[in-house]
């Protein structure tokens, strides 16, 4: 039987473990003790305690497996990766970290290693499509509109975080590329507010971030490219106010001889803010615009936490597209060599209807409008 070791056993890791552990042998290893005791405990998963900053002992433990999943956190995840593919296994990495993953084909060339990466909801299943319609049809312009939040609003942000609040901030603070006139061009995050209507209770409110990510340089031959998140209103101002005022800062400072960064703080402070209860309901949502100058092509997802496994709307989107990448991998479905984004995937008809066909039986849905 396979055997998959997922990196990682938080929501999205261990949603990801429980869908492959369907079919597959599955074991998720974690530095939290904590966390591996309630995965082993309540949801009877095989566990293994990890420090995935000891790179070391970390390829000692991926001897033993024949697929990896990377859902560690940004800031390790490129040196994770790397690790990973010295160690000649293949991996479906969504650990969204911001060094560039095609830096590393030649070296999963030669270790005869496929890499899937950035394989998540956005980016991840908005590149998939990008890249699925980009066979199809002359693209102009890409535009993907996404994010994930709560369905009762607190205050003071009305957001909770699915994930690790460092990596949300990175999102707020990382420069953000826009693709324009077929040149990348640079943008503060947070800026160009614009209000969007959904089918949620309210409009939201869409603002720049580095999403484009591989696109830059893997889809340049389409002339314009954005991707903006998505919060309630009024979000992005209060984070600006954060920012403008050194809560993110990375500079050390030093009180009564203690030294610290604000940014680390912060985090502390909005990991209890941002916390996302227990069954607490949240939403996902992510709109794709494809356009010429004949057609338009508008492709929504909306999906909500799932009452019957417990497992948040963020987790199912990045999770699913997550394990459809795997079973693509494990089927031989895909063999190719080296790093593949998400968008190279999409341009194989075959893997493109299976993933699609791998989201709906899991109740992820799509709906698309041309015009």
């Amino acid at each position: 039987m396979t055997e998959i070791l997922v990196l990682g056993g938080g929501r999205v890791g261990s949603a990801i473990a429980y869908d492959l552990s369907k079919d597959y042998s599955v074991t998720v290893a974690d530095i939290n003790q904590e966390t591996l005791t309630v995965l082993a405990e309540k949801y009877k998963q095989k566990t293994v305690y990890a420090d995935f900053s000891n790179l070391i002992d970390l390829k000692k433990i991926l001897k033993e497996y024949d697929l990896i999943i990377s859902a560690v956190p940004g800031f390790m995840g490129f040196k994770v990766l790397k690790t990973i593919i010295e160690s000649k296994k293949n991996v479906v990495d969504i650990s969204f970290f911001p060094e560039n993953a095609l830096d590393l084909h030649d070296l999963a060339e030669k270790n005869n290693v496929t890499a899937l990466v950035d394989f998540g909801v956005a980016p991840g299943l908005g590149n998939i499509l990008f890249g699925h319609y980009d066979t199809l049809m002359k693209i102009d312009k890409y535009t993907c509109y996404v994010g994930g939040l709560p369905k009762i609003k607190e205050k003071p942000f009305e957001y909770k975080a699915p994930f690790s609040p460092i990596d949300v901030i990175e999102e707020y603070t990382r420069p953000a590329r826009l693709f324009q006139n077929g040149n990348i061009i640079v943008k503060e995050p947070l800026t160009e507010i614009e209000l969007i209507k959904f089918n949620t209770c309210e409009d939201l409110e869409a603002f720049n971030t580095d999403g484009l990510r591989s696109l830059l340089y893997t889809m340049s031959h389409v002339p314009y490219m954005k991707e903006k998140t998505l919060r309630y209103p009024g979000h992005a101002k209060k984070i600006q106010f954060l920012k403008d005022g050194g809560f993110f800062s990375y500079n050390e400072k030093t009180i009564n001889g203690v030294n610290y960064r604000p940014l680390e703080i912060t985090a502390d402070i909005l990991k209890e803010n941002w916390f996302l209860k227990e069954n607490e309901e949240e939403f996902t949502v992510m709109r794709i615009i494809l356009e010429n100058k004949n057609q338009n092509i508008t492709i929504d997802l909306y999906d909500e936490y799932d009452k019957h496994t417990n497992i948040t709307s963020m987790a199912r989107t990045t999770g699913y597209t997550c394990t459809a990448g795997a079973n693509l991998l494990t089927n031989n479905l895909f063999k190719n060599k080296g790093i593949f984004p998400p968008e190279l995937i999409g341009k194989d008809r075959k893997c493109y209807d299976f993933i699609i066909k791998h989201l709906k039986q899991r109740n992820i849905h799509l709906n698309t409008n041309k015009n």
